[in-house]
């Protein structure tokens, strides 16, 4: 009778059981279920065989072959995810074109049943000229493609966009259950046969295809099936509508499917496992976990107690936890207490008064900086520039922070040249661009007025021989302009300096006349308001890696108005190179320009300094000293031994008497730059002349000999050369 009842009590409680779980909507698998095909695991609401899936939906029936698990339509499944998604493999769709026809042509559909294709998918299409048209049918039907286009396999980038493979987002209607994928090629297109003879369209995980039209226009490198995420869920209910007859196990929430029906499970917080198996859900040890994701944060390992759903950091009797440290404190209270409250008082007030400090020190800064502002001229320069006529130049302004760091803090190793004007400096801007700084003298007040003319002189000037002006910085307590970067030096040093190699050849010197006389002649005829430099010197003139000359230094120079051909100033320049008249008489005007430049010839034919005290008391101006060589027709002998050769006597000799047209002593008997450079720039073609002739003559002597041009009755005549004082060779003729 015992045993009788015992039995009758058993089969009682299964019942009770059994009837729990169904009432609850828990069906579970059976426990001998096979959980693996191949290298995939098979888990619950999904199984091999009957009892050991979900079955409420046909899609969980997982068929194994060849150890590869299938769902539906024979979709071959590689990943199995509890949040609701599936990584599958779907074939692609084909079109080839054999140069008239579509000679192969697959359009692939697929019934997804109660799968949804993922967003996380991009409809694909690889080929040239083609398109692909997606279709999926339901309650509502859908359609969307894209086009790709090209007529060559070296595509510009290996991105698919449009240019060989073209892809789209697929956001389908999400009753879709039925989707179809069409390619299709433009007729006619065999241009692109050879290497494009099918296009491929297919769905894909977005990031698991990387194009490459080197390896994908011709047979997409072979691949035939491409990974794509389906999306499924258990039945056709919400969590709320389906309540608690889900399948969630313990320690698991519901959550609605992103399919727009069904729901899916998840464990909680704290919990790992199967969230559809009834105690699928465990609990994570935190405390003794390898997981970098569940691993605790105690400070100390032995403080950690686990519990269900997360940990606790315990400290001992006495201690406290620092939740910002996840460490244990002793309890400290009372002094500790007033100290911190006094120490954060004290930081407090700290602050507010450094606080303070700083916005008294920086508008004491601000006001310094507009104070120096001012007194450089920054008014002036602005009133100047609105209204001296159109600028060529855009002027930029350089803080004093910056000026100090591009010279090093005005380190004397930067120093490139010391002046009347100022000294100039060798800075190194923000950008690694070298440029040349030029610093007004502190105390000269005088010079504010020559650095706010020289902006205003270089706003005027645009010539490619004419140092460029790159901006100002007016906030320091002298005014500083910063210029190009000149990299060999004046013209001075090269012809009297140790620092370079006096290498100038004739050529050389007067193609840099040319160009100083060019530079001249438009500032006095071609500018937009005339202008007279006031200080021409060598040591004014700069040199570039191609030895191009640069006029600069325009500090003392002066715009003269259009109705004015002269003006009266207070006498400025250098010594040596003053032109007599305008010192004499304080009227400025282009013929100073004009004497200065005389000086500047002399110094390049003669290649010695504009005045020396070494020579003669009646020599020691150049001037005087080259008026007298000409007189007593010893001209050689003041000309530099690099400079005369025999080819190039009489262009020599005619620039010296340009050079004295120039320093005439009464301004109206001296030439105007232009005409000045007119005759420089003849005397050049007249050069280069004479060095083909003579190249040739000495070819024709060396072949034939001199006896032979003799004999057959030469032309040419014998004369006399002044400057050295023997016979030349009277070519003319025949130059």
């Amino acid at each position: 009778m015992i045993k009788v009842c015992s039995r009758l009590f058993l089969l009682v409680a299964i019942f009770f059981i059994a009837y729990t779980q169904l009432a609850k909507g828990q069906h579970q698998p059976r426990h001998d279920c096979q959980s693996r095909c191949g290298n995939v695991t098979i888990e619950y609401p999904f199984g091999i065989s009957t009892g050991c899936y979900y079955p409420g939906d046909d899609i969980f029936n997982i068929t194994c072959q060849e150890d590869k698990p299938h769902v539906i339509e024979n979709i071959e499944v590689r990943n199995f995810y509890h949040s609701g998604q599936l990584r599958a493999m779907l074939p692609r769709s084909t079109v080839c074109y054999d140069g008239e026809t579509n000679n192969e042509f697959s359009a692939l559909w697929f019934q997804l049943d109660n799968l949804s294709l993922s967003t996380k998918n991009k409809f694909t299409l690889v080929g040239c000229n083609a398109w692909a048209l997606l279709s999926t049918f339901g309650i509502q039907n859908y359609s969307t493609g894209c086009l790709s286009l090209c007529d060559s396999p070296s595509v510009p980038n290996n991105k698919c966009n449009g240019v060989g493979c073209c892809r789209t987002d697929v956001s389908i209607p999400l009753d879709s259950n039925r989707l179809e994928i069409q390619p299709a090629r433009f007729e006619n297109m065999t241009s692109v046969q050879h290497f494009n003879p099918c296009s491929y369209a297919f769905f894909v995980e977005d990031g698991m295809f990387n194009f490459s039209s080197t390896e994908d226009l011709r047979n997409l490198r072979g691949v035939k099936q491409f990974p794509v995420v389906l999306d499924w869920s258990i039945g056709n209910q919400t969590c709320e509508q389906a309540g608690s007859r889900n399948i969630c196990g313990g320690n698991s929430t519901c959550f609605d499917s992103t399919r727009g029906k069904g729901y899916n499970c998840k464990c909680l917080d704290g919990f790992e496992g199967n969230p559809y198996l009834s105690d699928g859900c465990q609990d994570i040890n935190e405390c003794t976990t390898t997981s970098t994701i569940h691993k605790h944060n105690c400070s100390d390992p032995k403080t950690c107690r686990n519990r269900d759903g997360g940990f606790d950091c315990k400290c001992r009797s006495g201690y406290r936890l620092d939740t910002s440290t996840m460490s244990c404190k002793r309890k400290d209270f009372g002094w500790a207490m007033i100290l911190l409250v006094t120490t954060i008082v004290f930081l407090v007030i700290l602050l507010g008064v450094s606080y303070i400090k700083q916005k008294l020190r920086r508008r004491k800064d601000t006001e310094l900086r507009q104070q120096f502002f001012e007194k450089n001229g920054g008014g002036m320069l602005i009133q100047r520039l609105t209204g001296a006529g159109p600028s060529n130049v855009d002027v930029k302004i350089f803080t004093e922070e910056g000026m100090k760091e591009a010279t090093n803090g005005y380190d004397e190793n930067r120093i490139l040249g010391q002046g009347g004007q100022g000294t100039v400096y060798k800075g190194i801007l923000p950008d690694s661009s070298i440029v040349a700084i030029k610093k007004a003298r502190l105390g000269d007040r005088s010079q504010v007025e020559q650095f706010i003319n020289e902006v205003l002189v270089l706003s005027q000037i645009n010539h490619r021989n004419v140092v460029k002006l790159l901006g100002c910085c007016l906030e320091t307590e002298v005014p500083l302009l910063v210029y190009e970067f000149i990299t060999s030096g004046t013209l001075f040093d090269h012809l009297h300096g140790s620092m370079f190699d006096s290498s100038l050849t004739w050529e050389h010197r007067l193609r840099i006349a040319i160009e100083v006389a060019g530079t001249l002649a438009y500032l006095h005829s071609s500018a937009s308001i005339p202008i007279i430099h006031r200080d021409v010197k060598t040591a004014n003139i700069l040199l570039d890696d191609n030895l191009t000359a640069k006029v600069a230094d325009f500090g003392a120079s002066r715009l003269i108005p259009m109705d004015q051909e002269q003006l009266t100033t207070m006498v400025q320049g250098t010594l040596g190179y003053l032109d007599p008249e305008y010192y004499n008489t304080g009227l400025l005007n282009e013929k100073s320009d004009v004497y200065s430049f005389g000086v500047v010839l002399m110094e390049l034919l003669s290649g010695q300094k504009a005045l020396c005290f070494e020579r003669l008391e009646t020599s020691k101006h150049l001037v005087s000293y080259f008026v007298s060589a000409m007189k007593e027709n010893r001209l050689h002998e003041i000309i530099d031994g690099q400079v005369m050769n025999e080819y190039n006597q009489r262009e020599i000799q005619e620039a010296a008497k340009i050079a004295l047209e120039c320093t005439r002593l009464m301004g109206e008997e001296r030439p105007r730059m232009k005409d000045v450079a007119a005759e420089l720039e003849a005397l050049r073609i007249k050069t280069t002349k004479h060095k083909w002739s003579d190249q040739y003559r000495t070819e024709v002597e060396h072949l034939l000999g001199v006896q032979v041009l003799s004999a057959q009755g030469d032309t040419s005549s014998i004369g006399y050369d002044s400057i050295k004082n023997v016979a030349i060779l009277d070519i003319e003729a025949g130059r």
